[in-house]
């Protein structure tokens, strides 16, 4: 668990890092060399628009500090999710951060060991592999039985390719923190 402090810096060195590629002030970054967020990590940066999805990257391993997987996870988020446009520095004050900060994932052989709202999902099935973040089930109100077809989904496979002998899914657990609502709102 990440104190409140390591928190904020995270949060932080996400929103400076969008607004640095926006040409926007922002704080130098400084590469922590100690405690948690110079530990290796994976995780994922989401942006939020007026409660909409407006961006989501991440790295589910990485053996680079956490905080510079944050750093390069956001601005990914801000400008080269294929889902949406680029952020443009008009939006940059609407945006919310959210940060998840995940543990090693883990192989499950049995899908009612998924637990909803918990566990995140990776479905892998030759060189396809989707991710769904631990929220995003609660979020879609998604039973176990949704969340792993979406997983499949998500992948670009069909719903029941988990059930093929050669797919691998896995689960992790995730650390979840945002940015005040204050953001959502314009400046």
């Amino acid at each position: 668990m990440l104190t409140g402090p390591e928190r904020q810096a995270l949060l932080g060195i996400a929103r400076n890092a969008i607004a640095r590629d926006l040409g926007l002030p922002h704080e130098k970054y400084t590469h922590p060399t100690t405690g948690p967020l110079a530990g290796g990590a994976g995780a994922f940066v989401t942006l939020h628009m007026r409660g909409r999805l407006r961006g989501c990257i991440g790295y589910i391993e990485s053996p680079e500090a956490l905080a510079e997987v944050v750093r390069k996870a956001a601005g990914k988020a801000a400008f080269h999710d294929p889902r949406f446009p680029p952020v443009t520095s008009r939006e940059f004050h609407q945006i919310a951060i959210e940060i998840s900060v995940l543990t090693p994932p883990a192989l499950v052989k049995d899908v009612s060991l998924i637990e909803i709202g918990r566990d995140g999902l990776i479905v892998e099935l030759g060189l396809a592999r989707g991710l769904l973040l631990p929220q995003v089930a609660i979020e879609q109100g998604w039973d176990r039985l949704e969340f792993v077809e979406n997983a499949c989904a998500k992948a670009g496979l069909p719903g029941d390719a988990w059930m093929d002998p050669a797919a691998r899914l896995y689960t992790f657990h995730a650390e979840v923190f945002s940015e005040p609502e204050a953001h959502e709102v314009a400046s």
